[in-house]
């Protein structure tokens, strides 16, 4: 992390975090800091790289896309590879069989357990680990010296103190272990997908998996031993941020935003969801995570039609130059309703690189906002987690018995495993004193409660393929074929929150083609009302409650905040190097001798 401090008053510090570290390198917070009142007076957020995927997607074969696609992030590559193969199958006509779909669901699962356990442990543990908290709030690790920990009997650390120095980076018992999970959670998606991150058995019309009661078994038998680990992390985590809470009075005021929440959907039923545009309201509303718009926590819809007509591409501060002057690639959707010239189907990716200024263009991230009808909502996912288990909770459609929206919390069981009895949890809206709370401390929590969901859910999946295979419904893909003219849509939740991929086929050929994941929402900058991003938002007025003199003051309270999100720019931004030009040429001699 670099910090570049600038006086600019009596107690107003500029002050810059370039890149902010534990993500991919290219994100930078710039924020005056109001050290007399302890706030951050204003935030921007940039992004230093620009890659051009939905440029050089066109005139592609289309059934190429989730193979090109999957390459924008080394992270999350498999969220976009079957983003787009729910894409493709509404552009194709194609239904994958039951058992193709039950693959693709366990395959997400491991993909929301892996990288949320990792993220959570190994990158976002760290800023509450003893290391760091001795650093720069000694007076809060002297109390979690003194302060018992309520669930000791069920993850084994007496004080709280005991459970940050479990998250010390490389020595941290509960450090180590995490990585040791990751290692299974991994294996469990290769099962299903053969390859992690850029999968090698997905495919439009389902998977090339061979599907055995053999190869759910060795899966089965791997999230077990994740159930098992989750029965001590949620119960450690609780007693973690609940300390923070009562450590340091006004925490919950750090990283809070309005309640503006997003998601997808994810996870598809394969008994409803068909893939196509018109049915696209009803089998949205049957994921197993259920889409939703949340303004001051009210579910505005959980229609997907309506989510994808609402969605706006707005350029604001970012480095690229209008479109609105292009003839629209599409004028309506399959259903007749009008599509905006600025919704995905319709934009045209032109960039254009300028010097950074704050006062006008700062950011390779565009605008992306949500259209209520009336305005531009700059919605965020809080990370992903808060919005899902916020979005299912309030509609209150999942009930599968391993978990159960009540409509205002979501009730995740977990079965015995090797030496833990039956274990249930409750995820509830965040609520402190009567008000709704999206802030930094319960988008951390709702990780760790995701991944118990994600869990629950996969065991359920597991049962449901056992069941197929039993039957004798061993086919796990259909044929399909590519027409000449389509438009379409694919709707999923990524790691961190939501995703589609739209696209438009002309001639056989990709002729335009946009993947929106969450990163490119929650990065984005002030838009061209004027409205700042999510992340410049959650900072922007947040307190500061570092005991660190200016002189060396680290900025944990806005890190936390930025990485609650869990930021993840190669989604945010696309480069396009266009012809380029030849500075120099070299003869450079072979790395280890000769020519």
């Amino acid at each position: 992390m670099t910090t570049t401090p600038q006086q600019t008053g009596d107690e107003l510090v500029e002050m810059a975090w370039d890149p902010i570290t534990r993500i991919v390198g290219s994100l930078g917070i710039y924020a005056k800091v109001d050290f007399k009142n302890r706030t951050v007076a204003e935030c921007y957020s940039t992004s230093s790289i620009f890659r051009g995927y939905s440029i050089f997607m066109k005139g592609k074969d289309p059934r190429d896309a989730h193979f090109i696609t999957s390459r924008i992030c080394g992270i999350c590559g498999d969220n976009h590879a079957t983003c787009s193969v729910y894409n493709q199958n509404m552009a194709y006509g194609v239904r994958p069989p039951h058992l193709g779909e039950w693959i693709i669901n366990l395959g997400e699962s491991a993909e929301y357990m892996f990288d949320h356990n990792i993220f959570q442990e190994n990158l976002v543990g760290v800023d509450y680990c003893e290391k760091m908290v001795r650093e720069t709030n000694p007076g809060v690790l002297q109390q979690a010296e003194r302060t018992e920990a309520p669930h000791a009997g069920e993850h084994g650390y007496r004080t709280i103190a005991d459970i940050m120095r479990s998250l010390n980076p490389l020595e941290g018992e509960f450090y180590r272990e995490a990585l040791q999970v990751s290692r299974t959670t991994r294996e469990m998606f290769c099962l299903m997908e053969g390859r992690h991150v850029h999968p090698s058995t997905l495919y439009p019309g389902g998977v090339g998996t061979v599907a055995t009661v053999q190869l759910f078994t060795d899966y089965l038998t791997r999230l077990m031993r994740y159930v098992e680990f989750l029965k001590r992390v949620v119960p450690m985590h609780d007693d973690l941020f609940d300390f923070f809470y009562d450590a340091i009075p006004g925490y919950e005021q750090v990283g809070r935003r309005r309640v503006l929440l997003a998601c997808w959907g994810s996870l598809n039923d394969p008994e409803h969801c068909d893939f196509t545009y018109r049915n696209m309201s009803d089998w949205g509303r049957r994921m197993y995570v259920t889409p939703g718009v949340i303004v001051d926590g009210k579910v505005v819809t959980n229609d997907l039609v309506d989510i994808n007509l609402g969605i706006r591409i707005l350029l604001g501060s970012s480095y690229y130059d209008d479109w609105e002057d292009q003839e629209p690639f599409v004028t309506q959707d399959p259903l007749g309703n009008p599509v905006d010239i600025r919704h995905p189907w319709n934009q045209h990716t032109i960039p254009h690189p300028r010097k950074r200024d704050f006062t006008d263009q700062y950011s390779w991230v565009m605008s992306p906002r949500w259209f209520d009808g009336t305005n531009h909502l700059a919605l965020d996912t809080g990370g992903g987690p808060i919005a899902r288990l916020w979005s299912t909770a309030l509609s209150g459609l999942v009930d599968i018995g391993y978990v159960k929206a009540t409509g205002h919390s979501v009730v995740i069981n977990l079965p015995r495993s090797a030496t833990r009895p039956e274990r249930t949890f409750e995820w509830k809206i965040p609520e402190r004193g009567g008000e709704l709370y999206s802030n930094t401390l319960e988008r951390n929590r709702a990780r760790t409660y995701f991944q118990a969901y994600a869990a629950a859910c996969a065991l359920y999946f597991v049962e449901q393929a056992l069941a197929e295979v039993r039957a004798g419904h061993t086919q796990t893909w259909s044929p399909f074929t590519v027409p000449e003219e389509a438009i379409s849509c694919g709707f999923t939740e990524a790691v961190r929150g939501v995703l589609s991929h739209h696209m438009v086929i002309r001639n056989g050929k990709i002729a335009n083609y946009h993947p929106y994941p969450p990163t490119p929402w929650n990065a984005s900058v002030r838009d061209s009302y004027g409205t700042p991003g999510p992340y410049e938002d959650a900072v922007q007025n947040t307190p500061i409650f570092e005991e660190n003199a200016r002189e060396d003051f680290k900025g944990i309270d806005i890190m936390r905040t930025v990485r609650s999100f869990d930021p993840c720019l190669p989604c945010g931004v696309h480069m396009y190097l266009g012809g380029g030009r030849q500075l120099r040429k070299l003869h450079t001699p072979h790395a280890f001798g000769g020519s």
